[in-house]
């Protein structure tokens, strides 16, 4: 499907979260803001908490729940699902956040996954006969589900991404600054953050 135009952009986080799958892609967004890029990128909850704490310990406050906002884009990171942990990742493949996602999507958001949050949008069914790729621990689980498995860093079916393992959210975040603002600011962002993009980027539009 094609994806709308995006100018605000939500990160959810989520206790168990890994840290650089969600600081990543919002320092790249908050980066390309600061050189002209029309983004207001924000870290959010699916319910209001006061503080998150990621998978290595890190403890963010987020900005809020993302009840009551309509982000364009909605980015979820990965963190915890190979362990099985009671946190993170495959925990909130259990909860509430698939459907939020789905139905979200349904109302034309835009959602893109970071290495294992890949499996959170499987399960809320968002890459049902779509190209998906995930973190390489998580590839067979991804290919017991009805998404198409892709060898490839970055994934884009237009209004759905996924990205592979850990600092693939980077490159994630960079082609989507690219695909909506152009390649001068995108390139100007990895040069800033001392960044060598690397890895196929595989597009289905």
């Amino acid at each position: 499907m094609d994806a709308q135009p995006i100018e605000s952009i939500a990160v959810v986080l989520y206790d168990g979260f890994d840290e650089l799958d969600a600081i990543g892609p919002y320092e790249v967004f908050a980066t390309a803001a600061d050189h002209g890029a029309g983004f207001d990128v924000s870290l959010r909850t699916l319910d209001p908490v006061e503080r998150v704490t990621a998978s290595h310990g890190t403890v963010v406050e987020p900005e809020g729940p993302l009840d009551g906002t309509d982000p364009d884009l909605v980015v979820v990171p990965g963190g915890g699902w190979n362990d099985r942990a009671g946190r993170g990742a495959w925990a909130q493949s259990l909860g509430a956040l698939p459907d939020e996602l789905a139905r979200r999507h349904q109302n034309g958001t835009t959602i893109a996954a970071v290495c294992t949050g890949g499996m959170i949008l499987a399960t809320a069914g968002l890459l049902d006969g779509r190209p998906a790729t995930t973190h390489h621990g998580a590839l067979a689980d991804l290919r017991e589900t009805d998404a198409n498995v892709v060898d490839a860093r970055v994934v884009d079916d237009g209004d759905v991404l996924t990205a592979g393992g850990i600092t693939s959210g980077i490159d994630l975040a960079l082609w989507l600054v690219e695909r909506e603002v152009g390649a001068d600011v995108a390139e100007t962002v990895a040069t800033e953050l001392e960044y060598d993009r690397s890895g196929e980027i595989h597009r289905s539009t």
